[in-house]
């Protein structure tokens, strides 16, 4: 019996925009026992697909993203968890699709569901040990008509809102509720954001302001009154001192997915016991820390990477309520995807770039 085949974009190695390739001779997948089989509706745009493309997470790199084009030499530890990568990999850690089938060990009730598929997948074992993948690194992803996720992690969602809209909050979203979960921000502390624009950044707004935090954001002057529109109180644009522009001492928490040469400024501004996240460093992974001002300040680190319990199935609850809104900047042809992702590159969006994945005929 020949082998059905699907339309998808695979990522062929490490380097530039010429190793993503759009295919319609892709094999369609089978879902193993506990996966289940999902018809991509939508897939997004993430700094992990790009980072991952260009071999950005091994430690031989040191610039920011925009300044790696995958063209030198990377080492075998170019993926999240450190493992080599194996290719053809089909990314897109951001996915909404509805189940078509399910393998052995899930129930067939299943098929049909709408889902957001979890972009971390956490397996634990029965003494509390856990390992982690994630989708569209180790594991192939959505950026192609069909994908299989573990069932556990395809959370299934009830929402009036477009395959598009829902396809825009998975990885970003759940980072920045992870971070805000680590951190404990609570009512009435005082956040600042750094990146607040970009899609984790436009999403810790929003979701710092469901917790009913002051938020202080720092973004770029011209997507200023969009980031202020989320729920930012306060915005500083990009570049400025941010000792000058707040004093010391000034907040409880802070939200980082930039890092890059100005970092220490964030310690500076923090309050005695502050906290401090990361999950990015899209200005370069390189920074200059006194240990003096973290041990003194009695400041707490947290990088997040791997999601905690139940911050994807309270993400769905916020997106099933309402209390949380999609913000995507431009949809674009899942054939497109080197387009979307030097849009994506250029930053002069706010929120997500989506890929519109064309239906199985």
């Amino acid at each position: 019996m020949q082998t059905k085949k699907m339309c998808g974009v695979l990522l062929n190695g490490h380097g530039g925009f010429e190793q993503l390739e759009y295919r319609e001779d892709i094999s369609i997948p089978v879902a193993g026992p506990g996966e289940v089989l999902v018809a991509v509706g939508a897939a997004a745009v993430n700094n992990t697909d790009i980072n991952t493309r260009i071999g950005w997470y091994s430690k031989s790199v040191s610039v920011e993203t925009a300044a790696s084009d995958g063209t030198g030499d990377v080492e075998q530890d170019a993926t999240w968890g450190g493992d080599p990568l194996t290719f053809p990999r089909i990314q897109g850690i951001d996915v909404c699709g509805r189940i078509t089938a399910v393998g052995q060990g899930v129930v067939p009730a299943r098929i049909g569901e709408r889902v957001l598929i979890e972009p971390c997948l956490r397996d634990v074992d029965q003494d509390g040990a856990y390992t982690a993948r994630f989708f569209g690194s180790e594991c192939d992803g959505g950026f192609s008509q069909f994908t299989t996720a573990p069932a556990v992690h395809a959370h299934r969602i009830d929402s009036p809102l477009g395959d598009v809209e829902l396809a825009s909050f998975p990885c970003s979203y759940s980072t920045a509720e992870n971070m805000l979960t680590r951190l404990s921000l609570k009512e009435g502390e005082t956040v600042l954001i750094t990146g607040a624009s970009g899609g984790v950044g436009s999403a810790a707004v929003q979701l710092a302001k469901r917790r009913g935090a002051r938020i202080i954001a720092v973004s770029g002057p011209a997507k200023a009154g969009e980031v202020r529109a989320l729920g930012a109180d306060m915005i500083i644009p990009r570049g400025d001192d941010l000792t000058k522009a707040l004093g010391t001492d000034q907040v409880d928490a802070v939200v980082d997915i930039v890092a890059g040469p100005d970092w220490s400024q964030l310690l500076e501004i923090m309050k005695p016991g502050g906290r401090y996240a990361v999950s990015g460093a899209i200005a370069g992974p390189m920074v200059e820390l006194d240990v003096r001002t973290l041990y003194l300040k009695d400041l707490s680190f947290f990088g997040c990477t791997i999601l905690e319990p139940g911050v994807f199935a309270n993400l769905i609850g916020y997106i099933e309520r309402g209390e949380i809104k999609p913000v995507v900047a431009k949809t674009y042809l899942l054939r497109d995807i080197v387009t979307a992702q030097k849009d994506f590159l250029d930053k002069a969006h706010t929120g997500k770039l989506v890929l519109d994945v064309p239906p199985y005929n």
